[in-house]
């Protein structure tokens, strides 16, 4: 559905003339941007996955079968937990990454094309004693 627009009355005269054609204008409704309090937040969404990373792995071990499984869940958490904040129009993408603390170093890299006025990403880590993890959330706006 649109929005119509009725024309003034010095431009509308005395309603349609006998066999003038008549025409509705209905504008669309799509939204080009999101308004600002609905833009995505990486700040509250590092903070969802901050929470999320540290409740779950605190005290967790580094274990490879138990891993495959987790990192499924935590991002269907942090996914979850990021929707109930009501950003319409956005997909949201959570990758999570665990590995093992060996002595080695980690680099993650991403790279993505989109409007840089509207997308967004979020990324936090977190580390304990046996074990490392990554939690990336990328924002796409869709109109």
């Amino acid at each position: 559905s649109g929005h119509t627009v009725t024309l003034p009355a010095s431009m509308q005269a005395d309603g349609p003339q006998p066999g003038q054609r008549v025409f509705e204008l209905v504008l669309p409704t799509y939204a080009m941007w999101p308004a600002e309090p609905q833009k995505f937040s990486p700040s509250k969404a590092r903070q969802v996955c901050r929470k999320t990373l540290t409740h779950a792995l605190e005290d967790r071990t580094y274990d490879t079968e138990a891993t495959k499984d987790l990192v499924v869940s935590l991002g269907n958490d942090i996914k979850m937990q990021l929707e109930s904040l009501e950003l319409p129009r956005y997909k949201l993408l959570v990758q999570v990454t665990i590995g093992q603390i060996c002595d080695q170093g980690v680099n993650i890299a991403s790279r993505c094309l989109w409007d840089g006025a509207n997308d967004n990403y979020a990324s936090t880590s977190f580390v304990n004693s046996s074990l490392w993890a990554n939690a990336m959330v990328f924002a796409v706006y869709t109109d």
